[in-house]
């Protein structure tokens, strides 16, 4: 009867991981460029002295202001925090991502507090739109992977609006 009880309780943690969110969400266009009303154009995509070594840090902790991660993404110009767009971003950050992420502490996934002062905007929306390109293609993603157990990032399908929207939601924490 405990291992019965105990199965059950894996089964539903599991499925709670892989199912959440909506699946009807439209596709991402290839050259994506997402903007706010005052621009700023952020890193450039030459290598430079912002990564921190990789065998020092863990990837949750690494900072890599140049990767703009994998995907279609490409630039994002940042402006003022629009604090409509980033109440919209909670309620989405709450419905959808809180099952794995905790605002200011590790969880199942990693916490998105201070976020963009480790990894680019571009890499940022890349790893929510499609985490599963990232993960294949991305060697932080990887190593965020190998970090956190070996617990992938659920895909929510997410628009590219709504994925804005959490990223203005992260600015603001």
């Amino acid at each position: 009867m405990k291992s019965k009880a105990l199965s059950l309780m894996l089964l539903s943690g599991c499925l709670t991981l892989v199912s959440c969110g909506d699946k009807s969400a439209k596709p991402v266009s290839e050259e994506s460029v997402i903007t706010n009303e005052r621009k700023v154009e952020t890193t450039s995509s030459t290598p430079s002295s912002t990564a921190t070594p990789a065998a020092d840090v863990p990837a949750s902790e690494r900072i890599d202001l140049v990767n703009k991660g994998k995907g279609p993404i490409k630039t994002l110009l940042l402006g003022d925090i629009d604090q409509a767009m980033a109440a919209k971003g909670q309620e989405v950050f709450k419905n959808m991502c809180t099952a794995c992420h905790k605002t200011d502490k590790k969880f199942i996934g990693p916490a998105p507090k201070g976020i963009l002062e480790r990894r680019t905007p571009e890499w940022v929306m890349n790893m929510i739109l499609n985490p599963e390109n990232m993960i294949e293609n991305d060697p932080l993603a990887q190593d965020l992977i190998k970090e956190f157990n070996g617990a992938p990032m659920a895909n929510q399908n997410l628009t590219e609006e709504e994925a804005r929207a959490v990223l203005e939601y992260f600015r603001t924490l």
